[in-house]
């Protein structure tokens, strides 16, 4: 899944036996199959070093993708203002980005850092002049930013929305959204890879851009780093990172939906919603609670998503969900790695119909990865952004008959 504080590695002790896994501090080495770097822990890096290599990429017939911006160090969530501006969070890198294309050539014509030394400021949202971003244990935002934002502008300081999340780094990097109800929803992940803790932890929360009105609106999500509502229905879609240990092969990790707040889905109990936890599921039913809409497959660590509203791609692709799978970091490798694409879910009603590849090959022979798709964002033109926080480059998906 995403780097936690602790993480597990498998130990060989002979070309048939493998021992169970051992935690480890995240200041001590990670095991053969696993490489750290700003994106945390993943695939090992090919010869050739992390960087955008698009032409590398097989999407269906008539796409195209390119660079639309490089040197974005750490690219995370993303979100888009109204004159276009796309602002971007990270993770290690402690900044908020500014980026345009003025000159609508399709490239951004350069990186505006707008905010450093922040923690972990991995969510971002916009609406009304102001843009949100989500810390680790507090929500900030920037108010009429647009204005401040020109090439070798002073970091900005933020004023403070919501400063009393839990400051746990295990899991503890927080997507962002405005919701349709014009609530901020943001996540706290579970503080582990398997435990029961209370309210805040292993939720989806949300509040009011004045801070005010804080509750918890799903419970049982161990770590979402992903999150949109359908634009017909409005209920929330969400993505949620699987318990590890459990084997290379199981649980799934999740696309979920939430009809409505309340909703409990699983955690630490039940995964996948077939499997009941050996330790924390005893006495439990899977029944008792809401289960995946498309079981996503496992330790593929799907992050951001996105319903597609535009008009550019052809009309099968209208309001289908693209998800990005980050990857894996710890499969034995034997198994070797999984995710590392672009995957479409077809959406009917609250069921998913289909689940298809849509973009792959940020992954060479499931052992090394030169990128690692994090986050999706349709620009006003129909075309599609994708973050890559390994190589340190937005994407532009583009569609031509």
């Amino acid at each position: 899944m995403n780097r936690p504080t602790t993480f597990t590695v498998v130990v060989a002790l002979s070309a048939s036996l493998i021992a169970g896994a051992l935690e480890l501090t995240s200041a001590q080495a990670p095991g053969a199959n696993v490489a750290q770097g700003t994106d945390g822990l993943g695939a090992l890096l090919p010869p050739g070093g992390a960087k955008p290599q698009p032409e590398k990429l097989k999407l269906p017939p008539g796409f195209s993708i390119s660079v639309w911006a490089d040197n974005v160090k750490g690219a995370r969530t993303m979100t888009l203002a109204s004159d276009g501006t796309v602002f971007v969070g990270t993770w290690n890198a402690g900044n908020v980005y500014a980026l345009a294309d003025r000159n609508k050539d399709n490239k951004a014509d350069g990186v505006v850092t707008i905010a450093s030394g922040l923690t972990m400021p991995n969510g971002v949202a916009f609406k009304d002049g102001t843009l949100y971003v989500a810390e680790v244990n507090r929500i900030v935002k920037f108010d009429n930013v647009l204005a401040a934002v020109k090439p070798g502008m002073s970091a900005l300081t933020p004023a403070v929305v919501y400063d009393k999340l839990p400051s746990d780094r295990h899991h503890g990097w927080k997507y962002l959204r405005l919701g349709p109800d014009g609530y901020l929803y943001v996540p706290v992940g579970a503080p582990c890879n398997i435990c029961e803790r209370p309210d805040p932890y292993a939720s989806i929360l949300r509040v009011k851009p004045d801070g005010s009105g804080f509750e918890v609106f799903a419970r049982g999500v161990r770590n979402t780093v992903g999150f949109t509502w359908h634009p017909d229905t409005r209920e929330l879609w969400f993505t949620d990172n699987g318990r590890d240990a459990l084997g290379d092969e199981q649980p799934n990790d999740e696309l979920n939906v939430a009809a409505k707040g309340g909703l409990h889905f699983g955690f630490p109990y039940c995964h996948e919603g077939s499997i009941l936890d050996p330790e924390f599921g005893k006495g439990k039913q899977c029944s008792e609670y809401q289960g995946p809409a498309q079981k996503l497959g496992a330790h593929v660590a799907p992050l951001g998503l996105a319903f597609y509203n535009g008009t550019m791609f052809p009309a099968e692709y209208r309001k289908r969900l693209f998800i990005a799978q980050h990857g894996s970091w710890n499969r034995s490798p034997a198994a070797g790695h999984s995710g590392y694409r672009l995957m479409t879910a077809r959406v009917e009603g609250n069921k998913v119909a289909g689940y298809d590849v849509f973009a792959q090959g940020w992954l060479e022979d499931g052992k090394q990865a030169w990128g690692r798709p994090v986050d999706l964002l349709e620009l006003a033109d129909g075309s599609l952004l994708v973050s890559d926080d390994r190589a340190h480059a937005i994407y532009r998906i583009s569609y031509s008959r």
